[in-house]
């Protein structure tokens, strides 16, 4: 692993990245990535990119030069000492080399209707209006009563405006009310869009308006019980698959954080183990699918963030995990970079990642043509 250090300036970066470096002053900051060994970019190693990226969610996007992006987000955190980033976005053309190009939040632009930390984003495009739409959610530890948001930008690299709350716990009546997770389904007349959320208090869903991308629709409903958080749903195969994190996201190397999958033929559900039990009822975690080893250098990895089809038709998982030789970051968050390994569908349908704990050895990366 190389480690690159880099100034950041310039007329699009260094307004964005640093307050004081519009004033006329230039930071010097540590900011790392895995280069890929060959000089062919076919293999990673992980991590992706560090020191921190936790929770992560990405999109690709063309920019106007007609160049191919995918731009990753991140929870709130301090990386360094005096570096705290508000929602940090990175960028790659190819999942595997990152730069950080600016939060999409300063301090004057942060969503003020909760004094809560900004959580777990999820970035969406709406084709209504060619709109970058960022979820997020806004709590603290302890918090009574945490909620989720949205912002929107012209561009994916922001800036964001806010457009306030779309529920908290008192409205929705969902005890921890965070880690929200958008989606679209069907076609045509059955087009619909929903929001799930929920941490340890029950996961829930309802639907929610794709043209203010804010309005919820009718009624909530239920789709998993009290052993999780950081919901994220994928179509595959015709069903549903319901990825979601259970365990402390954020205990150091003692992290015991993890991922399992549920099965479901309706997005509402139910959601089922590969054994067939309801992951509605508490206490009943799904099929597990990664979990952290130790011995392999890694613990407590979740919070997936997109799953996605690289032009070879291979898929690729993007989550955070924890290194246990290098837990904490400067002011003792825990310290959780970005990972990324294959999912493998069995023949009998359901998903799995090669030894069903995040990869420490050098891997075939994904491949993007950029066309």
């Amino acid at each position: 692993m190389k480690y690159k250090k880099m100034i950041l300036a310039g007329l699009f970066l260094s307004c964005m990245l640093f307050t004081t470096a519009c004033n006329g002053q230039k930071q010097i900051e540590d900011l790392y990535w895995t280069d890929p060994p060959t000089s062919a970019d076919t293999l990673y190693q992980n991590p992706i990119f560090e020191p921190d990226l936790a929770d992560p969610s990405f999109i690709r996007s063309t920019d106007e030069n007609g160049e191919k992006w995918f731009y990753a987000y991140g929870t709130e955190n301090t990386w360094a000492e005096g570096v705290h980033r508000i929602t940090p976005i990175v960028r790659s053309k190819d999942l595997i080399k990152w730069e950080y190009i600016g939060d999409a939040f300063t301090p004057q632009s942060r969503p003020k209707w909760h004094d809560g930390g900004i959580w777990a984003p999820q970035i969406s495009f709406n084709a209504n209006d060619g709109m970058y739409y960022l979820y997020y959610s806004n709590s603290k530890w302890g918090d009574d009563n945490p909620g989720i948001g949205v912002a929107r930008s012209k561009f994916p690299y922001g800036p964001f405006e806010d457009l306030g709350k779309v529920l908290d716990a008192k409205s929705s009546g969902v005890g921890n009310s965070i880690d929200q997770f958008y989606i679209q389904t069907g076609e045509g007349r059955n087009r619909k869009s929903y929001l799930f959320w929920g941490s340890f208090r029950g996961l829930y869903g309802q639907e929610i308006n794709s043209t203010d991308m804010k309005t919820l629709i009718g009624e909530k409903f239920k789709i998993g019980g009290n052993m999780f958080e950081g919901a994220y749903i994928y179509p595959h195969g015709g069903k549903f698959w319901l990825f979601a994190s259970s365990g402390n996201c954020c205990e150091g190397a003692n992290s015991k954080y993890r991922l399992s999958v549920a099965c479901a033929d309706n997005i509402k559900g139910p959601y089922k183990t590969k054994e067939g039990k309801n992951i509605i009822d508490d206490w009943v975690e799904g099929t597990p699918f990664l979990t952290g080893d130790a011995s392999k250098g890694w613990v407590g990895p979740g919070h997936n963030a997109e799953i996605i089809k690289d032009d070879k038709g291979r898929y690729f998982i993007l989550y955070h995990a924890i290194s246990v030789t290098n837990p904490l970051l400067h002011g003792g968050a825990t310290r959780r970079p970005l990972m990324i390994d294959q999912i493998n569908w069995q023949e009998d349908g359901w998903p799995e990642i090669e030894g069903g704990t995040p990869s420490n050895t050098q891997k075939s990366a994904p491949y993007f043509s950029n066309k």
